[in-house]
């Protein structure tokens, strides 16, 4: 057996971000975008939306970050389905990104993190999200298999959504915000690493102005709000400052309404990462 060190996850990402483009393309089968696609919304429907997405952008996206719940809603074979996605997108060469959102404490963090990041797992993937709201500590299983395995974790930080608010920013008795204070906990997780920490953080896009607070953790920054949410590429800058280049901007539905036709799909991602580009390069 092996005893090599697996290459870190944020030196994989850096890496398929300076060849790719840093975008980030969600496979989110919403009900809706199936029957717009005119697929139906069962498993075969399913089934060849993922395909068509991984068979359309594999060899030309940074990330694939498939939405768990969109198969879990078929039960055991929807999560077939997903299996299938993730190992074919892998195959290809693309880093996957599962977004499920896990948080726990003991036994039940630690399965979770056994599900998506331990080798040999139906449903292995680069990196996954997860939620601090239990405390940041209860994520120490899933930070410790990241580490063992080369994966990468993205915690939720200061996301997209309006109702977020109400925890990320509440101030704690030191005065720091709780977004604040997971993303101090994430430089800490990535000190010393090169080129890029693996240990990510959610910062939505549409949040406008985040000067107060310090995205500079040495790790990869997933910024979801692109296109449908109403966020674009030129927003980055402003957002994110001198941070920007470690930023996945995350676009789902402004590509994939695209579809499904394959040139469509390839043409919209194309279009979207040499906007980030230029955002990026413009800094």
């Amino acid at each position: 057996m092996s005893t090599s060190t697996p290459e870190p996850f944020g030196a994989r990402l850096r890496r398929a971000m300076d060849e790719r483009g840093p975008l980030c393309v969600g496979i989110d089968p919403h009900a809706s975008l199936l029957a717009d696609w005119g697929l139906s919304d069962d498993i075969d429907g399913l089934e060849r939306f993922s395909r068509t997405v991984v068979e359309a952008l594999a060899d030309q996206v940074a990330v694939f970050k498939p939405q768990v719940a969109f198969f879990e809603r078929f039960g055991s074979r929807g999560v077939a389905v997903l299996e299938r996605t993730v190992a074919d997108a892998r195959e290809a060469g693309t880093l996957v990104l599962m977004d499920a959102k896990r948080g726990d404490i003991g036994s039940t963090m630690a399965a979770y993190a056994e599900a998506f990041l331990r080798p040999g797992s139906p449903l292995l993937s680069d990196a996954l999200t997860v939620s601090p709201y239990l405390g940041y500590g209860s994520l120490g299983p899933a930070v410790e298999l990241a580490r063992e395995t080369g994966a990468g974790l993205f915690v939720l930080a200061l996301t997209s959504n309006p109702e977020g608010a109400e925890v990320q920013r509440a101030v704690r008795e030191d005065g720091r915000s709780i977004g604040a204070t997971m993303l101090a906990h994430l430089a800490d997780e990535n000190a010393d690493a090169a080129p890029m920490g693996s240990f990510g953080a959610v910062v939505g896009a549409t949040l406008g102005d985040l000067s107060t607070f310090d995205l500079d953790i040495n790790g990869p920054l997933l910024a979801p709000g692109i296109g449908a949410q109403g966020a674009t590429a030129a927003d980055l800058p402003a957002v994110f400052g001198a941070a920007v280049a470690n930023v996945v901007p995350n676009v789902s539905r402004g590509v994939l309404r695209h579809g499904p036709d394959l040139a469509g799909l390839r043409g919209s991602a194309a279009r979207f990462a040499d906007e980030i580009r230029a955002a990026v390069a413009s800094v």
